[in-house]
């Protein structure tokens, strides 16, 4: 699974106050966890940090264990179980094109059913 987590900063601390809140809980060797890749990490200015990990479903806790044990205090976070959608986006505009280039009248013919479509 894919997981987006929106870290963001504590705006009533410094950066050396919330570096050495991370250090001592050591964030940096313990985030994200062992099994988990990080998919992209992204600072959006005035917002936070925007973590895209992904992960087997069963790492979840393990996750979620990790980030209230070192980034609470530092961060408020939401977290957004997502997908790739690119693959989806590709397949969705091909099949615009090809119904775009279909000749008109295949367009309005209707599909009749078979056996198959039932067992579906």
């Amino acid at each position: 699974m894919l997981l987006t987590i929106v870290l963001k900063h504590d705006q009533g601390q410094n950066l050396e106050g919330l570096q050495g809140r991370l250090s001592d809980a050591a964030w940096w060797e313990r985030f994200p966890p062992q099994g988990v890749e990080i998919v992209s990490w992204t600072v959006a200015m005035g917002l936070g940090q925007i973590v895209t990990l992904r992960l087997p479903v069963r790492l979840l806790n393990v996750v979620n264990v990790e980030i209230e044990r070192s980034a609470w205090g530092v961060f408020t976070t939401d977290f957004y179980p997502t997908y790739d959608f690119v693959p989806v986006r590709e397949r969705l505009a091909r099949e615009w094109r090809e119904a775009k280039a279909a000749p008109k009248d295949k367009k309005n013919k209707k599909r009749v059913s078979t056996s198959k479509d039932h067992k579906r």
